[in-house]
C-alpha cells in the first residue's frame, strides 16, 4: 500500500453525498465523513467521541444491525428504517426514515462502515404521483357521474325555486336551503371536474418573485390581514417556465391555508423564500434525461403544523384538517405543480408548517415539454 492510499480513500469518502460513519468495536465512532456531519448537526470531532448507541436513539433497529453485519461478517442492507437522535435534541435531528447500508470493514476486524440514504424526498415524491394517480381516479368517477348528477340536481333546484313562490314564510328556510345545498354539491362537482382538465397550458418565462409579490399584496389586503411576511429572496433566481394565473392560485391557495392556520397563533407570521438549489433530479415519462429542479420556493408558518397523521396524506383528494374544507385545495395545488414539471411536499412540526415547491428552469422546462404525471 502506498502512502497515497489513505488520502485517496479519505478524498472519496468526503466527497460522497451521503452520510457515512464507521464503527469500531464497542459501537464508538471512528470517523464520520462531511455528509454525516450535516445529517446529524454536529463536527466530526464531536461524533467521533461518541459511542453509536449515544447517537442514535433507544430502540433503533440500526444497532441491532450492525451487530448482525459484526456476526456474519457480511455487508447487509435494510430499507426503510427509522432513526432519530438521543443526544443532540430535536432541533438538531428529527426522526427521519432511511435506508441503511452497513458493511463490515475487512481489513480491521470489528469495524462497521454506515451508510445513510434518507427517504424523505424520494417518499414525498412518490406519495405525490400516487395522490395524483388517486386525483386521475376521482377524476373518472366524477365525468362519468356528473352528468347523471347534475340534471336531477337541476331539476331539484328548480322544484326549490318554484316551492319558493308558492309556500308560506314559515316554510321559506327549508325551500332555500334545498336550492343552497343543490348550488353547494353542484360547485363541488365542478372542483372535482377541474383535475380532468388536460389542455396544454398557456406559458411563458415568469419572474417567481413577480407572482409572490402579487399573492403577497392580495393575502395581506384579504386572507392574511394582519399577518406579519417576512421575504428572502435569491435575486439572481432564473425564471420559471409557467402560467402566471395558475402559480398565483398556487401560491395565494398555500398562503390562504397558512393565514387560517394562524388564526390562534400569538404574532402569527408567514415567510416567503426563494433559492437556487441544484440536486434534485427526477425522471419523467416522454424525457430521456433526468430533470433538474433547481428552482425552489417555501412558504413556511408558525402556526400549529399538521396533525402527524394527515401529514403523509395531505395532497390526496378528500383529506383535509378543516371542519367545513373539501379537501380538495392542496391536491389541486400539486395537480397544477406537477403540470408545470416539479414537485411540491410538506414538513410539519408545532410551531413551523413549511411547503416547498420545486420547479425547473424556465429553458429546461419548454425544451422538455415535461409534466409530471401518475406513470411517472
Amino acid at each position: 500500500m502506498t502512502d497515497s492510499k489513505p488520502e485517496i480513500r479519505n478524498a472519496i469518502l468526503q466527497s460522497l453525498p451521503q452520510p457515512v460513519i464507521v464503527c469500531e468495536p464497542g459501537n464508538r465512532i471512528l470517523l464520520a465523513n462531511y455528509a454525516a456531519e450535516a445529517f446529524f448537526g454536529v463536527s466530526s470531532s464531536v461524533l467521533t467521541r461518541q459511542r453509536l448507541d449515544d447517537l442514535i436513539a433507544f430502540g433503533s433497529p440500526i444497532l441491532g444491525l450492525v451487530d448482525q453485519v459484526n456476526a456474519r461478517k457480511a455487508p447487509m442492507t435494510e430499507y426503510r428504517m427509522w432513526v432519530g437522535s438521543s443526544r443532540f435534541g430535536d432541533e438538531r435531528v428529527e426522526e427521519r426514515i432511511i435506508d441503511v447500508y452497513a458493511s463490515p470493514i475487512s481489513e480491521y476486524d470489528g469495524q462497521v462502515a454506515l451508510l445513510f440514504q434518507e427517504r424523505t424526498m424520494a417518499d414525498k415524491i412518490d406519495r405525490q404521483l400516487v395522490s395524483r394517480g388517486a386525483a386521475r381516479s376521482v377524476t373518472g368517477l366524477a365525468a362519468m357521474l356528473a352528468h347523471e348528477i347534475k340534471n336531477p340536481l337541476s331539476g331539484i333546484r328548480g322544484a326549490a325555486q318554484l316551492l319558493e313562490q308558492s309556500i308560506s314564510e314559515d316554510d321559506m328556510p327549508l325551500a332555500r336551503l334545498i336550492r343552497d345545498e343543490t348550488d353547494r354539491i353542484v360547485a363541488l362537482l365542478d372542483r372535482v371536474e377541474i383535475f380532468g382538465d388536460e389542455r396544454p397550458l398557456e406559458r411563458e418565462s415568469i419572474n417567481i418573485h413577480v407572482v409572490l409579490d402579487r399573492v403577497k399584496l392580495l393575502a395581506s389586503n384579504g386572507v392574511a390581514r394582519g399577518v406579519t411576511f417576512s421575504e428572502d429572496y435569491d435575486p439572481s433566481l432564473p425564471p420559471v417556465f409557467g402560467n402566471r394565473d395558475q402559480l398565483i392560485q398556487v401560491f395565494l391557495n398555500l398562503v390562504k391555508n397558512a393565514a387560517e392556520a394562524l388564526e390562534r397563533t400569538q404574532n402569527p407570521e408567514i415567510r416567503l423564500s426563494t433559492a437556487f438549489r441544484p440536486g434534485i433530479r427526477i425522471s419523467v415519462p416522454g424525457v430521456r434525461e433526468r430533470i433538474s429542479l433547481p428552482l425552489e420556493i417555501i412558504i413556511e408558518d408558525n402556526g400549529p403544523g399538521v396533525p402527524s397523521d394527515i401529514l403523509p396524506f395531505l395532497f390526496d383528494p378528500f383529506v383535509t384538517t378543516k371542519s367545513n374544507g373539501s379537501g380538495l385545495g392542496l391536491a389541486l395545488v400539486a395537480k397544477i405543480i406537477g403540470d408545470h414539471g416539479g414537485v411540491i411536499d410538506c414538513d410539519s412540526r408545532p410551531g413551523r408548517t413549511r411547503f416547498r415547491i420545486l420547479l425547473p428552469v424556465a429553458g429546461r422546462a419548454s425544451e422538455a415539454k415535461i409534466k409530471v404525471s401518475a406513470e411517472s
